[in-house]
């Protein structure tokens, strides 16, 4: 079994900044991608950032230039930095891991963090 624990949101002001962080516990034998996703109310969740194993990022077009993706492979941790920070950012942020168990390693499957809400006031 796979856990994601979440850390980092908060209310924050327009033009602030936050750091998101992910870890992912549990008997974990590879990590493919992960990702950061949110859902604002009302809405249907969107991809916000992706990272591949070996560091390659994709973002929404809403937040290119704005918010970075990384990981840390030792730690099993994905971070999403938000800089610029905009009213619209404001939605609960989950993050994603695509990994195999120990006992399956063959077996790639989507785990969800349980979310982080994320207030940006203008």
């Amino acid at each position: 079994q796979v856990q994601l624990v979440e850390s980092g949101g908060g209310l924050v002001q327009a033009g602030g900044s936050l750091r998101l962080s992910c870890a992912a516990s549990g008997s974990i034998f590879r990590i493919n991608t992960m990702g950061w996703y949110r859902q604002a109310p009302g809405k249907q969740r969107e991809l916000v950032a992706s990272i591949a194993n070996g560091g390659s990022a994709d973002y929404a077009d809403s937040v290119k230039g704005r918010f970075t993706i990384s990981r840390d492979n030792a730690k099993n941790t994905v971070y999403l930095q938000m800089n610029s920070l905009e009213p619209e950012d404001t939605a609960v942020y989950y993050c994603k891991v695509n990994c195999a168990g120990v006992w399956t390693p063959s077996r790639f499957s989507d785990y969800w963090g349980q979310g982080t809400q994320v207030t940006v006031s203008s």
